[in-house]
């Protein structure tokens, strides 16, 4: 009995103790062998497919590589996944991306990329000038032989313009060959040649820009096809075609600049309002005008003082439609006390007020033209009240300092819109634009998209819906929605939906908006080329939206008609790899294996282990304990 104690209270006593001892380990870390595969069209379209696939299972089966790499196979077209199957369905390519990912995917790790690909990509940054921390080596798919081809590289135009006018088009061409040739350039509309001009290309002048003008005659969305005709032996002409569109309205304007002061605002406004042709102004002092306000469809109040006291009070009965401007000679008082919803409590003292653009602005669209390099607008310092429901298309930057004041703003309250700029310098702002851009076009299109809202009588729906007119054929379609409650505020309870429908097969389908922010959006794919109708609706509302689009047959990765041999060469030679051409895979499975750069790398790893185990122990322990209270009880101990 004594034994059994001393031996239980000793093994409790190792148990409390519980000696730890460290255990080193070696491990191998093989280098790891990366094989990305281009899942494009464009190799499908090189009849390339089943060359990659059997030269991935001779890389799997190799026994030399897999003893010294561990393989591990990627494919990409838009972005990088695991290969698990090729499609060659992927629209785009973007070579960038993917290298980019593995890079950072085995960072810090031993781990050369094969790139399987024709080097052609159609998005992201150039990828023979990446800095690429691993090695890549590419193996050139696709012909490489130089075919002639014509091709339409870009093609520019304004989305709108107005009926009767004439709306520019810049279009540039590109030839690769050596032979001179001669050619055919034609726009046409509804299969009639609306414009035609005959080119000659040389392997020197290999580059030209069409610019023409055309009329827009008809209203409404209207679709037009530049084409470049086809030489003879040109492989691929798919390149030689490309669909745009313009959306023609019908709109004739009348502004007026009603001011209380002379300033170079009042001619760069005129200037800017009058670049399009279908609007014109006239300017007065508000002193000198006699006129009726009911002639003009937007007024512009230009630092209004006490004087626009009866002209305020008309323009509130009879709802007319205004923008306000307000400046260093600005009767604050005044306006404070209209029923405009627009306060401002200001000091004897002037600010000048930077602009920053409001990506969230939704009332229209409007693209940032350099608002924040642009010079800093002059008003009188004071914050900014605004009671009624607005959007701010431009907020206040005050020395470097962003704030939530509006500098820009449009209000909408029943049939009544108007708008207000805090601040006086626009002229400086069209100088600027100018400046960048070396054109005005820029500042007038700015100004011509707030006068065209502000001077629109159109009631303000609870439901817009922003889509393009014309989409490349298997693109992703993005259309956004914008809803609101009977008050004009954004609701984002609601449950929205789109059907679309073919217009030559009557096929549809419908596909829920997802809640993104402060609007509704969806993704649409796998559209065949035609033209499509679509509705949105608003579940349990009766509120619909209808409109149409086009989706052309013209596929991006359909454009190259040889492989790019160059740009892969120039990442090979950055990233310390070689090129390869697709009967080389012998030579590249060879220059892997004696690459001394790649090796197995061993480290030590040190663990602490228990020394002993405690279950046991423990079990033991209570073992003999039950022993011993037994044989105590046995004998009577007990």
């Amino acid at each position: 009995m004594f034994s059994l104690k001393t031996v239980s209270l000793l093994l409790l006593i190792l148990l409390f103790i519980n000696p730890i001892i460290k255990k080193k380990k070696l491990q191998n870390s093989k280098p790891i062998l990366s094989i990305l595969v281009d899942n494009s069209k464009s190799i499908d379209f090189f009849n390339e497919a089943d060359y990659i696939k059997k030269t991935l299972e001779e890389i799997k089966s190799d026994n030399q590589l897999k003893d010294k790499f561990d393989i591990q196979n990627f494919a990409f077209g838009d972005n990088l996944n695991l290969l698990d199957t090729l499609s060659f369905t992927e629209n785009n390519t973007n070579i960038e991306k993917a290298i980019s990912s593995l890079n950072e995917l085995h960072s810090g790790k031993i781990a050369p990329i094969i790139l399987l690909s024709d080097g052609n990509q159609t998005i992201g940054n150039s990828y023979q000038y990446i800095n690429s921390k691993q090695k890549v080596f590419p193996v050139l798919l696709g012909d490489t032989i130089q075919y002639k081809d014509l091709k339409i590289s870009q093609l520019n135009v304004n989305k709108y313009s107005y009926i009767k006018n004439k709306f520019p088009i810049e279009v540039l061409l590109n030839y690769s060959g050596t032979e001179e040739v001669t050619t055919e350039f034609s726009i046409s509309k509804k299969g009639k040649t609306v414009f035609t001009k005959k080119i000659k290309f040389s392997a020197e002048n290999n580059f030209k820009t069409i610019l023409t003008n055309l009329i827009s005659l008809e209203e409404g969305t209207q679709y037009y096809t530049a084409s470049i005709k086809k030489l003879r032996g040109e492989k691929s002409t798919k390149n030689n075609v490309k669909n745009f569109s313009v959306e023609v309205i019908d709109e004739q304007t009348k502004v007026l600049v009603l001011t209380s002061v002379l300033h170079p605002d009042l001619g760069a406004l005129k200037k800017s309002i009058e670049s399009n042709k279908q609007r014109s102004v006239d300017v007065f002092l508000i002193d000198d005008f006699k006129n009726q306000l009911n002639d003009y469809q937007l007024i512009i109040l230009f630092q209004p003082n006490n004087k626009f006291n009866h002209l305020v009070n008309k323009i509130k009965s009879a709802s007319n439609n205004f923008l306000l401007i307000s400046g260093t000679n600005t009767d604050w008082n005044f306006i404070n006390k209209q029923p405009f919803g627009i306060r401002k409590n200001v000091i004897n003292q002037t600010e000048n007020y930077s602009a920053v653009l409001n990506s969230s602005f939704l009332t229209f669209l409007q693209k940032d033209i350099g608002f924040g390099q642009f010079s800093p607008l002059k008003d009188k310092f004071g914050e900014v009240f605004i009671s009624k429901e607005h959007q701010t298309l431009l907020y206040q930057n005050i020395n470097g300092l962003q704030t939530e004041q509006p500098l820009l703003a449009t209000i909408e309250e029943n049939n009544l819109k108007y708008g207000v700029l805090f601040g006086e310098g626009l002229w400086k702002w069209r100088s600027s634009s100018f400046l960048n851009s070396n054109s005005f076009q820029d500042f007038d299109a700015f100004i011509g998209n707030l006068i065209q809202y502000l001077a629109s009588n159109k009631k303000r729906n609870r439901l817009e819906v922003k889509a393009e007119n014309l989409y490349p054929a298997n693109s992703t379609i993005y259309i956004s929605a914008f809803y609101t409650d009977k008050n004009y505020q954004f609701d984002a309870r609601a449950s929205l939906e789109i059907a679309i429908t073919n217009v030559e097969t009557k096929e549809f389908v419908k596909i829920p908006f997802s809640l993104v922010n402060n609007s509704y959006q969806t993704e649409i794919e796998n559209l065949s080329s035609g033209d499509y109708t679509y509705k949105v609706t608003v579940n349990g509302q009766n509120i619909k939206k209808y409109g149409n689009f086009k989706i052309t047959e013209y596929h991006v990765e359909e454009q190259f008609t040889n492989a790019d041999s160059k740009k892969l060469l120039k990442l090979a030679n950055k990233t310390g790899g070689k090129l390869f051409f697709k009967s080389e895979i012998a030579q590249l499975k060879k220059q892997l294996l004696k690459n001394k750069a790649f090796y197995t790398t061993q480290k030590s790893i040190v663990k602490e282990q228990n020394l002993i185990d405690w279950k046991w122990v423990l079990f033991i322990v209570i073992t003999l304990l039950s022993v011993e209270w037994f044989v105590r009880k046995y004998f009577g101990k007990i």
